[in-house]
């Protein structure tokens, strides 16, 4: 088991997931996102950040979930990630933020029965727990590791 420290909690359905905390420059309320000539289904387009371009992923694609429609309760989530060797500030758009909270006792546990299934996921850091229901880890830094240009260079 390793320790997490502090997480964003958000959702896709009733899924919930997690990021660090200190990796999360802003949560925003849904704006117009500009889309990209020939960009990959994950890729939703650029917002405006205080002057600053940033990617916009969708959260849903990139987990490979069904799209949906946007709610009242949907966010941009901005965050930055090591990539390449340097730092980028990304976001992506998730059905619903929660809370930042703790892990329940702050730790988290791997994936070691993925090999089982012959799976190694990525965008997974481990398992948390939260008020005792079971909470996905995103590893932010190989979210988008192997995806398309567009969107890791972004």
């Amino acid at each position: 088991m390793s320790s997490v420290g502090a997480v964003l909690t958000l959702a896709c359905d009733d899924d919930v997931f997690a990021l660090p905390v200190e990796r999360v420059q802003e949560i925003l309320d849904l704006r117009p996102i500009t889309r990209m000539p020939n960009a990959p289904a994950q890729l939703l387009g650029m917002i405006d950040v205080r002057g600053m371009g940033v990617a916009v992923a969708d959260l849903r694609a990139l987990l490979g979930m069904v799209p949906t429609a946007d709610t009242e309760m949907s966010r941009i989530v901005v965050f930055w990630v090591r990539s390449g060797g340097r730092q980028t500030v990304v976001g992506f758009r998730a059905d619903r933020v929660i809370e930042v909270a703790a892990l329940d006792n702050d730790d988290m546990e791997p994936l070691p029965e993925a090999g089982l299934f012959n799976w190694r996921d990525r965008m997974i850091a481990g398992i948390g727990r939260r008020n005792g229901k079971l909470v996905t880890v995103l590893d932010v830094d190989r979210m988008f590791d192997g995806l398309t240009p567009e969107l890791s260079a972004a």
